[in-house]
């Protein structure tokens, strides 16, 4: 199980060692991670946290959707954009200016459709807000 702060409000996230294991194996080895969460431009309601600078190992499709469902975390390895961790907050279609991307579905957030709505909402309002990712006991 992973946490999610954003600006001092925590959700949890329960991690998908059998359905996307690379992933899940890739996400433990950066943690914990400090970084900043955004709006998306072109993936709909949805925000996204920039890893490029993350030294990532190859990693395969797997558990890999265009079209995620709210609070579905996606890991972005870089195929044909940068490097990122996605996180839907409603209807949302993953793309870049390269088109549609697949993103690895590796963990779920346990929030309400309200909680994930005002994280988005926020982010387009307010602009980047600090978020910590880390591994904790489930």
């Amino acid at each position: 199980m992973i946490a999610i702060d954003i600006d001092g409000t925590t959700f949890t996230a329960e991690l998908h060692e059998d359905r996307a294991p690379e992933s899940v194996a890739a996400v433990r080895e950066f943690l914990p991670l400090e970084s900043e969460l955004m709006h998306v431009r072109w993936s709909g309601i949805a925000t996204w946290i920039d890893i490029d600078e993350i030294d990532l190992p190859e990693i395969p499709r797997e558990n890999h959707t265009v079209y995620p469902s709210r609070g579905d975390l996606l890991l972005y390895p870089g195929y044909r954009n940068e490097q990122e961790i996605l996180l839907p907050c409603g209807p949302t279609c993953f793309k870049s200016p390269a088109g549609e991307l697949a993103g690895n579905h590796f963990a779920t957030v346990d929030a309400t459709a309200e909680e994930l709505r005002e994280i988005e909402r926020a982010t387009l309002r307010d602009g980047v807000h600090d978020v910590e990712i880390r591994e904790v006991d489930s």
